[in-house]
């Protein structure tokens, strides 16, 4: 099983590349994980949806045809920590690949949600696409530690 994380966006505050650093490299002592960014699109107010339509071009296409897509999204499933962990666990037990797809300042296109498998809110709050990086690559490495009895989550 390999754990894939692509976002839109290349250009992260330095506090979001060394969060995102940490809790990955932590995670990838277990699992192979990766990070992907593709390039934002140039966004003018009046052309939101094709700039969308770009970016969930390049997210598509960083797929592999086999992927386990899930799209992170407002409207998603929440999880607690604890289901995440069982619902990792079980894609782990099933070998599927993952790719965790995060989309840029306006969300993900509409063919990215109707690719993906899985739909997941990390809140109903609406979060920088940023911020959804590291609450994401926390929660997985998390999630991670549940499974391997590693004392790093206290409920």
């Amino acid at each position: 099983m390999r754990l894939r994380v692509i976002a839109v966006g290349t250009r992260m505050p330095s506090w979001v590349r060394s969060a995102c650093t940490e809790y990955l490299q932590r995670l990838r002592a277990a699992l192979p994980v990766e990070l992907t960014e593709v390039a934002a699109a140039a966004r003018r107010e009046s052309d939101v949806p094709r700039a969308m339509g770009r970016e969930g071009e390049r997210l598509l296409a960083a797929l592999a045809p086999r992927d386990y897509v899930v799209a992170l999204d407002e409207r998603g499933r929440e999880l607690t920590t604890r289901e995440l962990a069982t619902w990792l666990g079980a894609r782990m037990q099933q070998g599927e690949d993952l790719a965790f797809l995060i989309g840029g300042p306006d969300g993900l296109a509409p063919a990215v949600l109707a690719r993906s498998n899985f739909r997941l809110a990390l809140s109903r709050l609406t979060l920088p696409h940023a911020l959804a990086r590291v609450l994401l690559s926390e929660q997985l490495y998390r999630a991670h530690c549940i499974l391997a009895n590693h004392p790093y989550h206290r409920d």
